[in-house]
C-alpha cells in the first residue's frame, strides 16, 4: 500500500478547523503500481518541472526548434499530447503501424491530453473510482455522477493541454476551492472564526498546499457533484459553498451511510424557493398574487449564508441549531432543517421611486444643488430688501448666504435618501447602525447649512440691509461649508459614509464586501480615462448650463417676480387669485429649467463618450480611415500572423500555401451560402498555375489582393452592397488590431456554445414560405426574401439547376440539344425547384431559414466552429496530412475527433419532449445534419404514488444516440432527475441552468436563437478566448504563496463581443433597430469596457465557466424582478470581482425585431426590465458603493438612459403647461412694445414686460430640440468612422426621410411610460417579441387599443393645449413642437404598412366601429370593453376566488397595486393638473368685457360642463337599468340581441351629451374660440381626474369573467355566477358603467379625430408607393403586388367600402359642422344670452 504513515497528509492540520485526521480509505492495487510513481514523489514541484525529464526528441520531427518559442512554457507540450503522434508511434513510418490508427489507441482515448505517458498524478480509472466512491456515500445519481464525471475529464484534458498534468489539476483546484479568487475560499474566509484574517489566510494556504493530489481531485469531485444535481440551488452560490462544507466534513468523519442527496438536500431547499412564488390549487401550479418585498427570492436565501449569524439561524425540526451539532454531523441533519423558520427578507424591492433616490442619489444631488447655486445667484429680486424710500438693495450677505443653501438642498436630499432606504432594509441586519450614525450626521449638516440663513435675513431685513460685516462673514462661511458638503454628497458613495461598507475593516461589512463591492480595479490609464471623460462632460455642462440656461433666465425671473396682476377679480376669490398668475407661471419656469438643466448633462455625455470611443477607435485601428490604405493587400500576411499558431509551427511550407488554404476555405465557404456565385468566386481563390519549370507548379494570390491599390474595385469582385462584401472587409478590418496570440489546435482550452431555446422556429416549413398567412399580409415571405435578397437567389436557382442537371444525367436523360426555354425555368426563379422531391424542397426551406431567424441559422452558424478547428488543424499539422496518405475518410475522422474535443454545442431545449410532429422532425433534421449537436430537455413521468408531484429530469442527447424502437424516440445520453419543475421564474434563466450541467471545457459562449456565426469569425477563436489571459499559465504553485503576481491579478470572468444586425437591410424600422444596436453594442460598449462600466448584455458573450457557476450562474432568475435575466450575471461578476472585456475584432450576427408593434414590445420589455432593475438589491449595491466615475459611467449608461428620457416627456409636460400660463398672460394682457433702438412704444402705460419671457421660451424650445436630435449623433459618429463620410449621410439622409425622428420621439414616450407604470403597478413579464417580417397591415383598432395608454391619450391632451397655445400666443418655434406631437399621437399609424390605401383605410373604419360596439350581449375577447376592463385591472387587481374559466389568462399575473403606489400616480399627479388647468381658465375669466362688467362665475361655469357629461350618463344609466331590469328576464331569451339595443341607446345618448356639453361651454363663452379650448383643456383635466380617483378609490376587485357588464345591459344578474355578489357588485357596476360610457364617447371622438388626421395623405395620387418606399427602402417597381381577391370578395369589399365610405364622410361632415358653424357665427350673429350672465 503506497500511502505510508509518513506520507505528507498523515499528519495535515485541517483546513476546517475540525482536527480529525483525514482516514485513508484507498487502496492501490499491485498492477496500479507499475505505472504510477509513490504519492511523494509525485506531489513535490520539485520533480515537476517543465520539461519532466524528457529529452527534445519529439521535436525532431519538425526540423531544428524555432528559437523564439517560449521553452518554459510550451517546451514538453508536443511530447506529451497524444494529438501530436509523439515519438512512440512515430519513430517508424511502416504503414502496418497506422493501418487501424482511428480504431485503436486514439479512439479508445477520448481525454488524450490525461494520459499515462505524460505523468498524470491519478489515472482515469482512479478518477472515476472517486466518483463512484462519492456517489455511494452521498447518494448522488448514476447518470449524474457519469456526467460529472465526463464534465471534469474534459476540464482536465482542457487545461493538461497546455500545462502538465499536474499543474492542471493544482490550478483547477485553486480555482474551484482553494485559491485566491475561488468563491468557496472567499466565503470560508469570510466565516473564519479567527480575529485576525491574515493568519486564517496563511493557515488556509498552508493547508491547501500540502494537500495530496488525490485529496484536490476528491474535493473537486464532490463539489461537482453536489453542484451537478443542486438544480435551482445553483442560483444560490453561497448555500452550495455550506452544503460542500456540511459534505466535505462528513465525508472525513469515520461513520458514514447512504444517503439521498436529492431528496434530503436539494428538495427540501427547492421547495421552500418554489412555494414563495406558487400555491397549488386543484393540483395546478397557480402564481401567489405577491410582489417582491413579499418574496423571500434567491438572493434573500443567499445572502443568509454570508454571515454566521445567518447560518446560526439555521434550527431543526426539533429546536436544536445546526452549527451547536459537530461539524461531521451536519450533513447528515439537513434533512430535518425546517428551512421555513429560517430565511427573511434581506432588502425590500418596494415598488416607489424612493429607490431612484437612494440608488442615485448623487446625481440629484450633483444636479438640483448646481442648479440652486446658479439659479439663487442670479435671482436677487426674490430676495432683495425693499426701504422705505422704494429703493431696493441686495445685500451681499444675503446674496453669499441664500446661495449657500445649495448645499442644504443636497443635504436634504440625502435625509430623503436616507429615510427611503431605512425602508428598503430590514434593521435587524446590521446596517441599521450606520443609516442612524449616517442620519445625525446629515441633520448636524442641515442646522450647519442652513441655519446662518435665518440669522442672516432677520438681520439684515430688521436692519434695511445694513446688518454689517458679521452677517457677511457668516454668509461666507456658510456658504463655503455648503459647498464642502455639496462635494462630499456628490463625490463619497453613501455606501461610505459613516461605517465604511465598502473599504471598512469591521468583520460586520466583510460579506458585502466581498460579494458586492470587490470591484476589479481599473488600469492606470483607464482609470485616468475614466476621470477625464467625467470632468469633461461635467466641466463642459456647468460652463454651457450656467450661460445657455441660468443667465437667459435672469431676465426673466426679475421681470416676473414681484409682477401683480392688476384689474381683476373673481367672484369667489376677489383679486387674491388672479394677481398672482405671474408668481404661478415663475414657479413652473423654475421647475422646466431644473428639468433642462438635467438634460442637458446627458447631452454632453453622448459627445465626449462618441468622442472617447472614436479616439479609443483608432488607438485599436479600427477605423476606415486608420492610416494602412491597403488592409486588403496585407491580408495574407495578417492571416498568417494573427490566426495561425505560428510560432509553434515550424515552418515546412511557404506561409503563402498554408494562407491560401484558409482563404479558399472562406470564400468557398460563402460560395455555399450562395453569396457569391462561380464568376466572382474564380477572381477570389488561390489557384494552381505552371510555373514552367518541368512540371512544378506554384500559386498564384487572387487578384483581388492586388487590385487593391487601384480604385474601383468593388464591383468586380462581389456584388454591389453584399453581405459576402461586408463580411470581408470586416474580416480585413479587424485583423489590423492587435489580438491575443493563439495557442496551437490541440493545446487550445475546450469551450461550448449554450442556446436556450423555447418556441422559436426551427426550420420553416415549405407552407409558411409560399403562402400567404393571411389577407393583411399582401405577400408570401418568399417573396419578400427574394427583393431582400436577389443576388443571393439568383445565386442559389443557378446552382439548382446544376445540380437538376446532374441528377438528370445521373438517371440517364439526355438534355435537349436546342436547350429549354426560359420557360421552363418559371418554376425554379419563383419558387426554387421544379420537382416536389423533397430534396428539392427542403433546399428552399433551408435558403428561407438561414435568412429569417431561426434555430436552424443559429444551429448552423455556429457549427462554424467544427470546422474552423478542422481547417485550422489541418493547416497546422501538415504531418497529419501525409500521416494518412490519401485515405480522406480516416484524415476526417481525426479531424472530426479534434473538433468534438475542443468545441461542443448544447441547446437547452425545454418543450423538446412535448413538440408536435412538423417540430418534432425539424429538431431530428437538426440532430442527421450535425450530429454533434446535443440537446437538452425536460422530461415528465407521472408520479410514482398518486397525488404526488409529477417527477422532472433533465435529458441529454446528441446526434450519435441511438433510437429505441418501442418509441421512436433517441435513447438519452443522461437522464437526472430534478426536486421538481424547474421553471419558476420567467423561463430564459431556468431553461440555461437545466442545461448548464451538460456544458463542457473551460469557457461558454452564450447565443440566442436568432443569432448567427460565420466561418471567417470562427477562426479568430483561440485568439478570442486568449482574452482570458489564462493562455501562459506559470509552473508555480498557485499554493506556494498567496499574492503572487501571476495569480493576484482580478480573473477575466465575460468577454463581449460585437453583434452585426443582420436586419439592418430591411426598411427603416429595422435599420433604427440596427443603429441603436451598433451604438450600444459597439460605439458604448467600446467606451464603457475601458472605464470599466460594461456588463453583460446577452450579446454573444463569452463566459468564464468557472468562474461564472461558482458564482451563481450565468443569469438570475427570481420571476419578474431579473427580467432582463442577462445583465444581472454582469452586475453579479463585476460586484464579486470579475473583469468585463470587450473584443472590437470578433462578431456574430443577431436578428431585430422589425415591426413597429414587435419593436416596441421589446422596448416596452426593456422599459418594465429596467423598472424591475431599479429595484433590485444589485443596482442598490452598485448606486451607493461605486466610485464617482465608475458610479458616473455605470448611471449614463444603463439607467440614465431611461431617467433620461423620462425627463424628456417630464420636459414637454412642463413646457406645455408653462406655454399655457403664459399664453393666459398674452391674451388677457397688454404686452409692452419696444422700437427697435429698445425704447417703449407710445400708448404703452399699465402694459406688461413679458419678452424677457418669450425669449427664454425660445431658447427652451431649441433646447429641447439639441436633446431630441442629439440621438442620432453617435449613430452618425459610428457610420463615419465605420464606413466612411458618404455612407454616414446617406444612412442619415435615408433615416430622416423615412420619418426617423417621428420614431425616435415615439420610443421615448414607450420607455417612459412601461418604466413609470412599472415602478408603480408591476407587472413586467417577459414579452416574446416577434422575429418575424412586419409587412402585415395591422388594423385600426388593434393599434389604437395598444397604443392609446401609453402614448395617444397623452398627446392628444397635449395637442390640445398647444392648440390654444397657437391661438393665443404664436411663435414659429412652436412649428417643431406640433411636430413631435403628432408623433406621438400618429406614429403607430404612420409606420403601419400600407395604411394609406384607401379601400383598407375604409374597411379599418368599419373594423373600428364595430370594435367599439362589441361585447355587450356577449363576450367577445377584440372588444372595446375588454380593452378598458383590462387597462383598469392594472389598479383593481382581480377578485382571489377562482370564479371565471381557466382560460382567461389575459393578466393572470397583474397583482393589485399597492394604494402607496397609486395614491401618487392615479390620485395626487391628476388632481394638481386639473387645478393648474382651472387656475389658468379661472384667471382668463376674471378680467371685465368691453362695457367693464365681470363676466359671472368662472368656477360654477367650468363644473357645470365639467361634471354635467357625468351627472347625464347616471341618469341614463339609471333609466336603463330600470328598463332592463324589468323587461330583460322576458325579453333576452327571445332577443338575443336586447343587451346590445340596450347598450347603444345608452352610448348614442352619452356621445350626444359630451358633445352637447361642449358646444353648450362654447356658447357660453359667446364663440369665443381660444377660451372654448382652455374650457376643454380644463374639462378634460377634471374628467380625468375624477375617473382616476373613482378607479382608485371607490372599485372592488375585478371579475375574472364578462358577466356583469352582459348582466348589466340585459338585465338578468341570475345564473351568471356571481353567487352572493349578485346583491353588491350592481351598484360597483354602475359607478364602472359611468366611467365607461364616459371613456367610450371620448375613445370613439379620439378615434374619428385620429382618422381625420390620417385623411389629408390619403388623397394624394400614388399615397401608398410612396409610403411603402419610405419603410422598406424598396423601389416601387420591386415592390409588394396588392393582394388578389376572388370576385365575390371583391364584391364583398366594394360594398363595405361605399357603405362605410357614405358613413365617414356623413361623420366628417358633422365634426366639421359642429367646429365650422359656431367658427362662422362668431362673427356674424350676435344675440343677447341670459343664461350666459349666471353661468
Amino acid at each position: 500500500m503506497h500511502p505510508h504513515s509518513s506520507s505528507p497528509m498523515a499528519d495535515m492540520p485541517d483546513p476546517f478547523g475540525s482536527s480529525a485526521p483525514y482516514p485513508r480509505r484507498y487502496m492501490y492495487s499491485d498492477n496500479d503500481s507499475d505505472n504510477i510513481e509513490p504519492y511523494e514523489r509525485r506531489d513535490t514541484y520539485a520533480s515537476d518541472s517543465s520539461h519532466n525529464g524528457l529529452t527534445t526528441t519529439a521535436y525532431d520531427l519538425y526540423g531544428p526548434q524555432d528559437t523564439d518559442s517560449d521553452v518554459d512554457v510550451y517546451g514538453a507540450r508536443y511530447a506529451q499530447s497524444v494529438e501530436s503522434l509523439g515519438p512512440s508511434r512515430l519513430a517508424t513510418s511502416d504503414a502496418a503501424t497506422y493501418a487501424d490508427y482511428t480504431g485503436g489507441l486514439a479512439a479508445k482515448e477520448p481525454y488524450p491530453a490525461w494520459s499515462p505517458e505524460r505523468h498524470i498524478p491519478l489515472s482515469k480509472e482512479e478518477i472515476e473510482d472517486i466518483f463512484l466512491d462519492l456517489a455511494q456515500k452521498f447518494g448522488f445519481q448514476r447518470d449524474s455522477m457519469r456526467n460529472m464525471f465526463d464534465f471534469l475529464m474534459h476540464l482536465l484534458d482542457s487545461r493538461s493541454s497546455r500545462m502538465s498534468p499536474n499543474q492542471a489539476l493544482l490550478t483547477l483546484h485553486a480555482d474551484y476551492i482553494g485559491g485566491e479568487h475561488a468563491n468557496y475560499r472567499k466565503w470560508g474566509a469570510r466565516n473564519a472564526n479567527e480575529k485576525s484574517l491574515q493568519t486564517a489566510m496563511e493557515r488556509w494556504r498552508q493547508a491547501m498546499n500540502n494537500m495530496s493530489q488525490y485529496d484536490r481531485l476528491r474535493q473537486i469531485a464532490l463539489y461537482l457533484l453536489l453542484w451537478g444535481e443542486a438544480a435551482q440551488i445553483r442560483f444560490v452560490p453561497e448555500c452550495l459553498c455550506f452544503i460542500f462544507k456540511c459534505a466535505d466534513d462528513y465525508y472525513r468523519s469515520p461513520e458514514l451511510s447512504e444517503g439521498l442527496y436529492l431528496r434530503t438536500v436539494i428538495k427540501p431547499l427547492y421547495r421552500f424557493i418554489r412555494d414563495q412564488g406558487y400555491e397549488v390549487v386543484d393540483g395546478r401550479f397557480v402564481r401567489r398574487e405577491r410582489d417582491h418585498a413579499d418574496i423571500i427570492g434567491y438572493d434573500d436565501v443567499n445572502q443568509l449564508f454570508w454571515y454566521p449569524e445567518g447560518i446560526s439561524r439555521i434550527v431543526l425540526v426539533d429546536k436544536t441549531k445546526l452549527i451547536d451539532l459537530p461539524p461531521s454531523h451536519r450533513y447528515t441533519r439537513f434533512e430535518r432543517i425546517d428551512w421555513n423558520r429560517v430565511f427573511f427578507k434581506t432588502y425590500y424591492e418596494k415598488r416607489s421611486f424612493g429607490h431612484l433616490l437612494v440608488n442615485f442619489n448623487r446625481i440629484w444631488v450633483i444636479h438640483v444643488s448646481l442648479y440652486w447655486f446658479y439659479t439663487a445667484y442670479n435671482s436677487p429680486k426674490i430676495y432683495q430688501i425693499v426701504k422705505s424710500d422704494n429703493t431696493a438693495v441686495v445685500p451681499q450677505s444675503l446674496s453669499w448666504s441664500v446661495t449657500a443653501l445649495g448645499g442644504a438642498t443636497a443635504t436634504i436630499i440625502m435625509i430623503a435618501a436616507t429615510l427611503a432606504e431605512f425602508s428598503y432594509i430590514p434593521l435587524t441586519w446590521n446596517n441599521a447602525s450606520h443609516l442612524s450614525r449616517r442620519l445625525v450626521f446629515l441633520l448636524i449638516t442641515l442646522a450647519l447649512t442652513a441655519g446662518p440663513t435665518f440669522y442672516v435675513a432677520i438681520a439684515e431685513y430688521s436692519s434695511g440691509g445694513n446688518a454689517g460685516s458679521l452677517a457677511l462673514i457668516l454668509g461666507i462661511v456658510q456658504f463655503f461649508i455648503s459647498v464642502v458638503a455639496t462635494l462630499l454628497f456628490a463625490i463619497m458613495p453613501s455606501g461610505r459614509m459613516f461605517g465604511d461598507r465598502v473599504a471598512g475593516k469591521s468583520r460586520k461589512y466583510l460579506a458585502s464586501q466581498t460579494f458586492t463591492a470587490s470591484y476589479p480595479s481599473l488600469h492606470i490609464e483607464a482609470r485616468l480615462a475614466s476621470i477625464a471623460l467625467w470632468l469633461l462632460v461635467f466641466g463642459c455642462k456647468a460652463t454651457e448650463s450656467y450661460f445657455f440656461l441660468t443667465l437667459s433666465f435672469r431676465d426673466p425671473i426679475s421681470v416676473m417676480v414681484g409682477m401683480k396682476i392688476q384689474g381683476c377679480s373673481d367672484k369667489f376669490f376677489g383679486s387674491s387669485l388672479c394677481s398672482n398668475q405671474a408668481a404661478f407661471t415663475l414657479t413652473i419656469m423654475y421647475l422646466m429649467d431644473l428639468v433642462l438643466f438635467f438634460l442637458d448633462t446627458f447631452l454632453w455625455y453622448i459627445i465626449w463618450n462618441s468622442v472617447f470611443s472614436i479616439s479609443r477607435s483608432f488607438m485599436l485601428g479600427l477605423s476606415i480611415w486608420t492610416p494602412w490604405k491597403d488592409i486588403y493587400t496585407r491580408l495574407p500576411k495578417r492571416i498568417f500572423s494573427k490566426l495561425l499558431a505560428t510560432r509553434e509551427m515550424e515552418v515546412k511550407y511557404k506561409p503563402k500555401v498554408l494562407v491560401s488554404q484558409i482563404w479558399n476555405a472562406i470564400i468557398i465557404s460563402m460560395y455555399r451560402e450562395h453569396l457569391l456565385s462561380i464568376e466572382h468566386v474564380q477572381k477570389l481563390l488561390y489557384h494552381q498555375v505552371d510555373s514552367g519549370q518541368e512540371g512544378k507548379r506554384s500559386l498564384r494570390a487572387p487578384p483581388f489582393f492586388i487590385s487593391q491599390a487601384e480604385k474601383g474595385f468593388k464591383g468586380e469582385f462581389f456584388p454591389p452592397g453584399s453581405e459576402a462584401g461586408r463580411r470581408i472587409s470586416f474580416f480585413a478590418q479587424s485583423l489590423t488590431t492587435s489580438i491575443p496570440e493563439p495557442l496551437p489546435v490541440d493545446a487550445m482550452p475546450t469551450f461550448t456554445v449554450l442556446t436556450p431555446h423555447y418556441s422559436e422556429k426551427i426550420l420553416l416549413s415549405l407552407r409558411e414560405i409560399i403562402r400567404e398567412e393571411d389577407q393583411n399580409i399582401r405577400v408570401t415571405l418568399l417573396e419578400y426574401l427574394k427583393q431582400l435578397h436577389p443576388v443571393e437567389w439568383d445565386n442559389f436557382v443557378k446552382d439548382t439547376k446544376i445540380l437538376a442537371e446532374e441528377s438528370a444525367l445521373d438517371n440517364g436523360f439526355g438534355t435537349d440539344e436546342k436547350g429549354q426555354s426560359k420557360a421552363d425555368d418559371l418554376p425554379l426563379y419563383c419558387v426554387g425547384f421544379k420537382n416536389g422531391a423533397p430534396e428539392y424542397t427542403l433546399r428552399t426551406r433551408i435558403w428561407a431559414s438561414l435568412r429569417a431567424q431561426t434555430l436552424y441559422r443559429t444551429v448552423s452558424g455556429m457549427m462554424n466552429y467544427a470546422k474552423a478547428i478542422k481547417l485550422l488543424y489541418r493547416v497546422e499539422n501538415p504531418e497529419v496530412v501525409q500521416l494518412f496518405g490519401g485515405n480522406t475518410d480516416r484524415l476526417e475522422r481525426e479531424l472530426e475527433r479534434m473538433s468534438r474535443r475542443k468545441f461542443k454545442f448544447v441547446v437547452s431545449m425545454q418543450r423538446y419532449s412535448k413538440f408536435n410532429k412538423e417540430e418534432h422532425e425539424n429538431a431530428e433534421f437538426l440532430l442527421r445534419a450535425y450530429p454533434d449537436l446535443q440537446i437538452a430537455y425536460l422530461e415528465e413521468e407521472p408520479p410514482r404514488k398518486e397525488g404526488a408531484d409529477p417527477r422532472l429530469f433533465s435529458v441529454l442527447i446528441d446526434g450519435h444516440s441511438e433510437f429505441i424502437p418501442e418509441t421512436g424516440r433517441r435513447k438519452p445520453k443522461f437522464r437526472i432527475e430534478l426536486p421538481g419543475n424547474p421553471i419558476l421564474g420567467d423561463g430564459k434563466s431556468d431553461n440555461q441552468n437545466h442545461a448548464i450541467i451538460f456544458y463542457r471545457g473551460e469557457y461558454l459562449q452564450l447565443i440566442d436563437a436568432n443569432q448567427d456565426n460565420y466561418l471567417e469569425e470562427c477562426l479568430k477563436i483561440r485568439n478570442v478566448l486568449g482574452e482570458f489571459e489564462e493562455y501562459s499559465v506559470s509552473a508555480q504553485s498557485p499554493y506556494a504563496d498567496y499574492g503572487h503576481k501571476e495569480f493576484k491579478k482580478p480573473p477575466v470572468a465575460i468577454v463581449g463581443a460585437r453583434e452585426y444586425i443582420f436586419s439592418e437591410s430591411i426598411g427603416i424600422l429595422g435599420d433604427i433597430a440596427a443603429g441603436k444596436e451598433q451604438t450600444f453594442g459597439t460605439l458604448s460598449a467600446r467606451c464603457w469596457a475601458w472605464i470599466g462600466g460594461k456588463l453583460h448584455y446577452g450579446h454573444p458573450d463569452f463566459l468564464n465557466g468557472v468562474y461564472m457557476n461558482t458564482r451563481g450562474g450565468v443569469s438570475k432568475a427570481q420571476k419578474g424582478l431579473h427580467l432582463n435575466e442577462d445583465i444581472y450575471a454582469g452586475m453579479n461578476a463585476f460586484g464579486r470581482g470579475g473583469r468585463i472585456k470587450h473584443t472590437e475584432y470578433y462578431q456574430c450576427g443577431k436578428g431585430r425585431d422589425l415591426g413597429f408593434g414587435t419593436i416596441l414590445n421589446f422596448q416596452t420589455k426593456i422599459g418594465t426590465g429596467m423598472g424591475e432593475q431599479m429595484l433590485s438589491r444589485d443596482y442598490y449595491y452598485l448606486g451607493t458603493q461605486l466610485p464617482i466615475d465608475r458610479f458616473l459611467t455605470f448611471y449614463y449608461g444603463h439607467p440614465g438612459f431611461h431617467i433620461n428620457n423620462m425627463l424628456i416627456i417630464l420636459a414637454v409636460q412642463c413646457f406645455v403647461i408653462t406655454m399655457v400660463f403664459l399664453a393666459t398672460l398674452n391674451s388677457s394682457l397688454k404686452i409692452c412694445a419696444y422700437s427697435s433702438n429698445g425704447s417703449l412704444l407710445p400708448n404703452m402705460n399699465g402694459c406688461y414686460n413679458l419678452t424677457p419671457v418669450f425669449d427664454w421660451i425660445q431658447r427652451c424650445i431649441i433646447s429641447i430640440f439639441l436633446v431630441w436630435m442629439i440621438a442620432f449623433l453617435p449613430l452618425f459618429i459610428q457610420e463615419l468612422v465605420e464606413r466612411g463620410t458618404m455612407r454616414a449621410i446617406i444612412r442619415l439622409g435615408k433615416q430622416f426621410l423615412s420619418f426617423s425622428p417621428v420614431f425616435e420621439v415615439f420610443s421615448t414616450q414607450i420607455y417612459t411610460h412601461s418604466i413609470i407604470s412599472n415602478l408603480t403597478f408591476g407587472g413586467a413579464r417577459y414579452i416574446a417579441t416577434g422575429r418575424g417580417f412586419a409587412t402585415a397591415r395591422i388594423s385600426f383598432s388593434v393599434l389604437f387599443s395598444r397604443f392609446a395608454g401609453p402614448s395617444i391619450y397623452f398627446g392628444m391632451r397635449t395637442l390640445i393645449s398647444l392648440l390654444y397655445v397657437t391661438i393665443a400666443m404664436w411663435t414659429p418655434y412652436l412649428i417643431y413642437f406640433w411636430f413631435s406631437i403628432l408623433a406621438l399621437c400618429v406614429a403607430p399609424f404612420l409606420f403601419n404598412p400600407h395604411q394609406f390605401s384607401l379601400s383598407d383605410f375604409i374597411i379599418d373604419y368599419r373594423e373600428f366601429l364595430r370594435w367599439m360596439s362589441r361585447g355587450n350581449s356577449r363576450s367577445h375577447n377584440n372588444s372595446w370593453i375588454g380593452y378598458c376592463r383590462l387597462s383598469r385591472t392594472m389598479i383593481t387587481g382581480y377578485k382571489r376566488k377562482k370564479l371565471g374559466v381557466p382560460s382567461e389568462k389575459l393578466s393572470a399575473d397583474v397583482p393589485r397595486a399597492g394604494w402607496r403606489a397609486v395614491i401618487v400616480s392615479e390620485v395626487i399627479f391628476p388632481i394638481v393638473l386639473a387645478l393648474l388647468f382651472i387656475v389658468a381658465y379661472m384667471f382668463v375669466k376674471s378680467f371685465p368685457d368691453s362695457t367693464g362688467k365681470f363676466p359671472p362665475s368662472p368656477l360654477i361655469r367650468i363644473s357645470v360642463v365639467a361634471l354635467g357629461p357625468i351627472v347625464w350618463n347616471a341618469a341614463i344609466l339609471l333609466v336603463i337599468f330600470i328598463i332592463s331590469l324589468f323587461l330583460g328576464p322576458m325579453l333576452d331569451p327571445s332577443y338575443p340581441k336586447f343587451g346590445s339595443i340596450m347598450a347603444s341607446v345608452a352610448h348614442v345618448l352619452g356621445v350626444v351629451g359630451m358633445l352637447g356639453f361642449f358646444e353648450f361651454l362654447w356658447f357660453l363663452e359667446s364663440w369665443d374660440t381660444s377660451h372654448a379650448v382652455l374650457g376643454l383643456i380644463t374639462v378634460i383635466a377634471i374628467q380625468r381626474a375624477i375617473h382616476k380617483v373613482l378607479i382608485a378609490v371607490c372599485l372592488s376587485r375585478e371579475f375574472k369573467h364578462d358577466e356583469t357588464n352582459r348582466a348589466w345591459w340585459t338585465g338578468r344578474w341570475y345564473g351568471r355566477g356571481l353567487g352572493a355578489h349578485a346583491m353588491s357588485q350592481p351598484a360597483r357596476e354602475f359607478i364602472v358603467k359611468i366611467i365607461e360610457l364616459s371613456l367610450w364617447s371620448s375613445d370613439l371622438l379620439l378615434g374619428h379625430f385620429l382618422l381625420f388626421m390620417l385623411t389629408p395623405p390619403i388623397l394624394v395620387p400614388f399615397v401608398d408607393r410612396i409610403h411603402a418606399t419610405l419603410l422598406f427602402w424598396l423601389r416601387p417597381s420591386k415592390q409588394i403586388r396588392p393582394p388578389l381577391y376572388s370576385t365575390k370578395q371583391k364584391k364583398q369589399r366594394r360594398w363595405i367600402i361605399i357603405k362605410y365610405g357614405i358613413v365617414y364622410v356623413i361623420a366628417l361632415i358633422i365634426f366639421s359642422a359642429l367646429i365650422i358653424l359656431p367658427a362662422a357665427l362668431q362673427s356674424n350673429v350676435h344675440f343677447y344670452c341670459s343664461l350666459c350672465q349666471i353661468l
